[in-house]
């Protein structure tokens, strides 16, 4: 939902400003949520050395991204996190009959995650840059020189939801970035819903 495991291991707290809701309460939720995410070993074990360093990542990376949508500095102790968990091990890749297999240690599960928060936290634009970008008009034909097949895709912007309750932050990977909601299902439908009974009643 977030578009990359570093903004889902942050969205892992969800309602931070009015009631949080802590989705990792112990090592075993710790590794249930690296085996639910894609990219990551099926099977690792999670002692509370390792919970602690996971929750310390969640809570830098949750910190740099709400930094990236305000425009607004990093923090040095929390790069100082990212940078330091993504020198961690490398996870192990091994191509077997059903594709590709994914093996490493839960550090190595952290790296991972941790190198690629480095990666969208870096490329995403600020947002200036962001309303700059969807207020330019839209060129006719694509420059002499480009072509479809080596054009770099712009850098999504991080946003956070709109709906007011919700702080999930997400990357906007949509036209013209004009992406409102984490999800339609879980937060834009609700807000659409809540403003049409709002209507109903004002009507009367």
């Amino acid at each position: 939902m977030s578009g990359d495991p570093a903004l889902d291991l942050a969205a892992t707290v969800g309602y931070r400003r009015t009631e949080p809701v802590d989705l990792l309460k112990g090592p075993a939720d710790l590794e249930r949520w690296v085996n639910a995410c894609d990219g990551l070993p099926a099977e690792v074990a999670a002692d509370l050395a390792s919970f602690d360093a996971a929750v310390t990542l969640r809570e830098a990376v949750y910190r740099l991204a709400l930094a990236r949508t305000r425009g607004d500095p990093f923090d040095p102790a929390d790069v100082e996190v990212v940078n330091t968990t993504a020198n961690g091990p490398a996870l192990a890749l091994e191509l077997v009959d059903g594709g590709m297999r994914i093996t490493g240690g839960i550090r190595a599960a952290l790296a991972h995650v941790a190198r690629g928060g480095i990666t969208v936290l870096a490329a995403a634009p600020t947002p200036s840059a962001v309303s700059q970008s969807a207020a330019a008009p839209a060129p006719s034909s694509p420059p002499a020189d480009s072509s479809s097949s080596n054009a770099t895709p712009p850098a999504a912007p991080i946003k956070e939801c709109a709906r007011p309750d919700c702080t999930r932050l997400y990357l906007d990977r949509s036209r013209g970035a004009r992406r409102t909601w984490c999800g339609m299902s879980e937060c834009g439908n609700r807000v659409k819903a809540a403003a049409y009974r709002a209507r109903r009643r004002a009507a009367g």
